[in-house]
């Protein structure tokens, strides 16, 4: 009896223990998942209000050049030029200008004038980032859209027309849209764009949570406002599988002694069987002219892609890549593999160029010409279309044996870059004896560019110093439109950043430099 009842009591304490731990686990777990996607959710709201940022930047851009230009007539090489424009910024659906009473006098497309609701004079504008410019809302006859408009004097104003028809849906997670609305406004009460479930918001939305942000720059606002059901449901799926896991703790030390005897391989062993499944696959960010947005080049980024489709970030890798020596057999993959895939946009526009990164150790070895020579004939590929961009983690301890390597490299029409200038080991005397083609300036520099003086004499003594010796200046991390005009008054003469497009897949890329070959009347790019 006494048997039974010991028994009896452990079964109880262990059924007690597991339905307590249990508990408490799951609520945890739903507390820390409703914070994290408050988190998220804020964060996308921001996201959308950058998205529409940079929409409204591009306008301000556009009109920017027309006004810079003395372009605000109606006559016909004018309106050709509004057209180029809006062809250019694929957010903007028309430019127009605008008489002094407020009546329309000519449009780069006439017949998007159909879509208007109402007249242009009616609308009520806010001023925005200048006393010049103002934001209001156009009403059309199938939704709104997002003017801006720049007053050039008492008598002409050109106004530009923003698409917001795609700004806010695919930013929101699938699971997310049946109970969610997502509004952009400007001022306290004129929406221009907004999205809600097609069932009757009041029922789809019942129990809001919002989320709202405010662009310092411009008079513009987003509202995201979620179901707590639907909030609380989101990123829940592993709820069950909490319950079950917390009902094992009882097997908590046979758990770690499994995990113990199956204990993962170390990094380099990962590093090396990811290597042999060409698991490492390029991303590209564009290389864009700071004075017609352009694109003219890219940079080939290394990205670690998992067979789930996870995606590891450079510097979980790359610094142990560098330490053990397994960054060449990298960068060659990554370089064959670039290559391979942009080979028909290369060999299409023989001005475009796309760089690689590349440590001193590697570009010192032995052979490493000829072996890139080999590899850009075999892609069948042209020299002058390589940028080979030296790192700055490591320090080239031979500058006369490296500008060796790079005379050679130069004669066979390869070009080579210093990259992070004015940062890391580099300093003058690898610009004047390697003898490179191009420097890109740090992003710490182009940060500071707007609001510091330091950095923009920095900069402008490297675009001196890079012209004086006949090179060409690529300024990294560019982000914002003020960035870009800052660096073109210091004479920088690319840029390379986020302010044009992240870092994408080969394919992504290619969709992007098709739309725009598309914008500008040229062959599109075949998506490999």
């Amino acid at each position: 009896m006494a048997l039974n009842n010991r028994r009896l009591g452990q079964s109880a304490t262990v059924l007690i223990s597991i339905g307590l731990f249990a508990a408490s686990a799951y609520l945890a777990y739903g507390a820390l998942t409703e914070a994290q996607n408050r988190r998220q959710l804020g964060e996308l709201n921001m996201r959308i209000l950058d998205r529409a940022e940079r929409s409204v930047d591009f306008a301000f851009i556009a009109l920017g050049e027309l006004v810079e230009k003395g372009i605000v007539s109606c006559e016909a090489p004018a309106l050709a030029e509004l057209q180029r424009q809006v062809y250019q910024r694929g957010t903007l659906k028309d430019i127009r200008v605008i008489n002094r009473d407020g009546s329309l006098a000519c449009s780069a497309f006439v017949e998007t004038l159909g879509f208007d609701a109402r007249d242009m004079r009616e609308a009520v504008k806010l001023p925005a980032r200048n006393a010049a410019v103002s934001l209001f809302r156009i009403d059309q006859k199938e939704g709104v859209a997002l003017g801006l408009a720049w007053q050039i004097d008492e008598n002409t104003c050109l106004v530009a027309v923003v698409s917001t028809d795609a700004l806010l849906f695919d930013m929101l997670p699938a699971e997310l849209r049946e109970g969610t609305q997502v509004t952009l406004r400007i001022g306290p009460d004129q929406t221009v764009a907004s999205y809600a479930p097609e069932t009757d918001a009041a029922t789809a939305v019942s129990r809001p949570v919002g989320f709202s942000a405010t662009s310092p720059r411009y008079p513009l606002a987003s509202d995201l406002r979620v179901d707590l059901a639907t909030l609380r449901h989101w990123n829940h799926d592993l709820g069950p599988a909490v319950l079950f896991l917390a009902g094992l703790l009882g097997l908590l030390f046979g758990v770690l002694s499994a995990r113990l005897l199956t204990r993962p391989p170390d990094p380099v062993t990962l590093i090396d069987r990811a290597l042999a499944a060409r698991q490492f696959r390029p991303y590209l960010q564009p290389i864009f002219s700071l004075s017609t947005g352009a694109i003219t080049g890219c940079e080939a980024l290394a990205r670690w892609v998992r067979p789930d489709g996870s995606v590891v970030p450079p510097a979980q890798f790359i610094p142990l890549a560098e330490a053990s020596g397994r960054i060449a057999p990298l960068t060659w993959q990554i370089i064959v593999q670039t290559l391979a895939e942009l080979r028909p946009l290369l060999r299409r526009d023989k001005s475009f160029r796309v760089g690689f990164n590349i440590v001193p150790e590697q570009f010192m070895t032995p052979g490493f010409a000829a072996a890139l020579r080999s590899c850009v004939a075999e892609a069948r590929v042209s020299p002058r279309q390589v940028l080979l961009e030296l790192t700055e983690r490591q320090a080239i301890r031979d500058l006369d044996a490296a500008a060796g390597v790079v005379a050679t490299l130069r004669e066979a029409g390869f070009k080579v870059a210093i990259d992070d200038a004015g940062t890391g080991h580099s300093g003058l005397s690898y610009l004047q004896k390697l003898g490179v083609n191009t420097i890109k300036i740090d992003k710490f520099f182009v940060d500071s560019v707007t609001k510091d003086a330091a950095a923009r004499t920095v900069i402008e003594m490297l675009v001196r110093l890079a012209h004086e010796l006949g090179m060409t200046t690529v300024a990294e991390g560019v982000e914002t439109a003020q960035q870009i005009a800052a660096l073109t008054v210091c004479g920088v003469d690319h840029g390379q950043g986020y302010v044009v497009a992240p870092p994408m897949p080969v394919t992504a890329f290619l969709t992007l430099m098709a739309e725009r070959g598309a914008m500008h009347g040229l062959p599109e790019a075949k998506v490999a």
